[in-house]
């Protein structure tokens, strides 16, 4: 093996003077830290406060997902209860069913009453914008985002809006009422709820497990449901709109007597402490903007009773009155309501949840032995972290989400259900004995079609982690779609010496066992991002003879994604590179100038800057950034011998 001397005084110059001849070159490889401090990245929030931003849903969960629910309409009797007739009369409810509820008679739901706004009726919750909160539903189910939940959708005006909106305020007021009395015993009878009966004392037991909620004057009626039916429900959910116990929009006209009228309801009930929780909603841009925060601020003011452990706002920052941001505030609260995994349980296929911790997917089935990889595990962070929180564990990193990171993560508990293996040592159980930080090594294989090249991604983390649930994984699963087989590579924190030999046992570990891989050994392609891209151009320009005792070919070609890399040969090959012109710790300009540098001596390199971007966007996706790896694929392609299957010529 060879000894790499550092010799940072190089560094500034590398960039016009580093290109040599001399194909025994060894590497000068950089400091072992990153010099530049990582920029903050964007992190969900943990309602350490009052005010809390509202985190928007994946894009896919707007189109119909693979498993729908079932949405049943009911008719039921109940009385005149706004004018205190009693006359008989019908009205009619909605309720989503999740998908599979049929298979799984053993299995008990929650339960969201959640209410439509003014000139809706029962209908619009699942009908209006297409569809949108029944995908969305779906879609919340199937990737077991929420615990089992029923939704069901009530109605104060009978289908017969009153002319005036603020005209609806007393069947606002009745309509928690006839819930309690005629349509919860309906549902909560007829499908499988927490409730063992429906009659007062079953519902206050099972109150735990239920919620309601509704949009305007659906959020008038929630205020109203706290008054009366406390008792019935622990959640309440009133998006863009005030109370109206004490007249109408008292709760913005008189935000301190209003908030002190509440209060004395809760004080003089059971459920003070832990007992309710009021999780508000509007949008920055909404008409009843205003008027909600106000209140929530007045009582969020009488500490005694409304702490931030059972009161807290969530603003969209732009969304106005109207129907569809309440998929992205329902996204948000229905999994703190009713989280996965309550009750002990994951969902049918084992899947992970935002609400599911750093432990879980350490000590997951599908991960015996590895789990400690999945997650940056130099990091150190408590077990108990939640998920929807794992950009914490990735300060290098920006664009990180919770919900993007357990998609990761299921789909690896699918492949390792479906029988594939995920983890390959490189090192001898002898060579890890002699050195135990090897241990913390290995390549996570992502089948692509048997026969096909393949690309070992390299996840950047300033030498201090490995950021694959951001950087690897996600890029590797990506490639394996388009038919290649792909490596994501654990290797040894510290620095660049000890990450480039275990990058170039991990090529030489392939090579020697393509057979059992079924993977060709011709025109690989190097990947990373960040410390990962710089692995790749190092091996790309010294090969693994310039870091272990083995001599194997360079790659076809490396993919480079944001990082401040100038070393380069006469040799290295065909390079593609990817940065973001807001890149806080990488230089646009230095990747731009290797570029040329490359170019200047006969090799094909391409440089690609994107806009309003910033360091570690892995994949890239909702930005400026997303699909570019479908183009780098097309780069590597041009560099891939027809014999491996492709019909591009060197």
């Amino acid at each position: 093996m060879k000894t790499i001397i550092l010799q940072t005084i190089l560094l500034c110059c590398l960039s016009m003077a580093s290109c040599s001849d001399s194909e025994g070159n060894e590497p000068i490889l950089p400091p072992d830290q990153e010099q530049e401090e990582p920029v903050t990245p964007d992190r969900p929030q943990d309602y350490a406060g009052l005010v809390n931003k509202t985190n928007p849903a994946p894009a896919s969960y707007e189109q119909e997902a693979e498993h729908r629910g079932e949405v049943v309409r009911i008719d039921y009797p109940t009385r005149n209860y706004a004018e205190s007739t009693g006359a008989a009369r019908t009205n009619t409810a909605y309720v989503y069913l999740p998908y599979g509820y049929d298979e799984h008679p053993d299995r008990r739901y929650n339960v969201l009453y959640f209410v439509h706004g003014h000139y809706g009726t029962a209908s619009t919750t699942f009908e209006a914008e297409n569809g949108l909160l029944r995908k969305l539903l779906d879609h919340m189910t199937e990737n077991g985002d929420m615990a089992p939940t029923i939704v069901v959708s009530p109605s104060y005006n009978y289908g017969q809006p009153t002319a005036n909106y603020a005209d609806a305020d007393p069947y606002c007021e009745a309509l928690p009422e006839e819930l309690v009395n005629d349509l919860i015993p309906i549902v909560e009878s007829r499908y499988r709820t927490y409730a063992e009966s429906t009659d007062a004392a079953g519902l206050e037991a099972s109150r735990g497990h239920r919620a309601i909620g509704g949009f305007s004057m659906g959020a008038v009626t929630t205020w109203y449901a706290l008054e009366h039916t406390l008792s019935c429900f622990k959640y309440f959910m009133p998006v863009s709109a005030d109370c109206w116990s004490l007249g109408r929009f008292a709760g913005m006209n008189r935000p301190d007597e209003t908030a002190l009228y509440l209060a004395d309801i809760v004080s003089r009930s059971p459920y003070t402490g832990n007992g309710f929780y009021i999780w508000a909603a509007s949008g920055t841009d909404d008409s009843a903007y205003r008027e909600t925060l106000v209140q929530v601020e007045a009582i969020a003011r009488l500490t005694d009773v409304f702490p931030l452990s059972n009161l807290t706002f969530h603003e969209k920052d732009g969304a106005r009155h109207e129907y569809r941001p309440m998929a992205e505030y329902l996204y948000n609260a229905l999994p703190f309501f009713f989280p996965n995994g309550q009750d002990g349980n994951m969902n049918t296929y084992g899947h992970l949840t935002t609400s599911n911790t750093v432990k879980d997917v350490v000590d997951h089935e599908a991960f015996a032995g590895f789990g400690q990889f999945i997650l940056p595990a130099e990091r150190r962070y408590d077990d108990d972290l939640p998920l929807r929180n794992v950009a914490n564990m990735l300060p290098y990193h920006n664009y990180v989400t919770g919900e993007r990171a357990v998609e990761t993560i299921n789909r690896m508990i699918d492949y390792v259900h479906d029988g594939n293996r995920l983890l390959y040592d490189i090192y001898s159980e002898a060579e890890k004995r002699a050195d135990p930080r090897k241990n913390n090594t290995g390549l996570f294989f992502f089948r692509g079609e048997p026969g096909r090249p393949f690309a070992i991604v390299c996840p950047g983390g300033g030498w201090s982690y490995v950021g694959a649930i951001h950087e690897g994984f996600p890029l590797a699963i990506a490639l394996s779609r388009m038919g290649y087989n792909a490596f994501s590579i654990q290797y040894r924190t510290g620095g660049a010496q000890v990450a480039c030999e275990d990058l170039a046992q991990a090529i030489d570990f392939i090579m020697r066992h393509a057979g059992e891989l079924q993977v060709s050994t011709g025109d690989y392609s190097l990947w990373g991002g960040s410390a990962g891209a710089r692995m790749a151009a190092y091996l790309g320009s010294y090969s693994t003879q310039g870091f272990i005792a083995a001599d194997n070919p360079r790659p076809a070609a490396v993919i480079m994604g944001y990082t401040g890399h100038t070393d380069y040969t006469r040799n290295d090959p065909p390079t593609y590179v990817v940065i973001g012109d807001n890149d806080g710790i990488a230089s646009a300009s230095v990747m731009r100038q290797r570029v040329e540098n490359l170019r200047a001596v006969g090799i094909d390199a391409e440089f690609h800057l994107f806009p309003n971007l910033r360091h570690g966007f892995g994949l890239g996706i909702e930005t400026s950034a997303e699909g570019w790896e479908k183009d780098a694929v097309r780069f590597w392609e041009k560099y891939i011998s027809r014999k491996n299957g492709i019909s591009y010529g060197k």
